[in-house]
């Protein structure tokens, strides 16, 4: 998700995103344990997208 679409998202929103990506997260990461996970870089790209989200939240949250 790219940055320009994250900011144009509420803050309920922005939250609802975080919690259904840290679940995504948590299911890649216990796929790859058991071996059974074909594209190992989104997990990198979960994470990536996670910390934008909590960023934008940040800036947010500082104005």
């Amino acid at each position: 998700m790219k940055n320009a679409d994250i900011r144009k998202l509420s803050t309920e929103e922005l939250n609802a995103q975080i919690t259904e990506l840290k679940a995504e997260l948590f299911n890649l990461k216990f796929q790859n344990e058991l071996g059974q996970l074909q594209n190992t870089a989104r997990i990198g790209q979960v994470r990536k997208t996670i910390a934008k989200m909590y960023t934008i939240l940040s800036e947010r949250n500082e104005k």
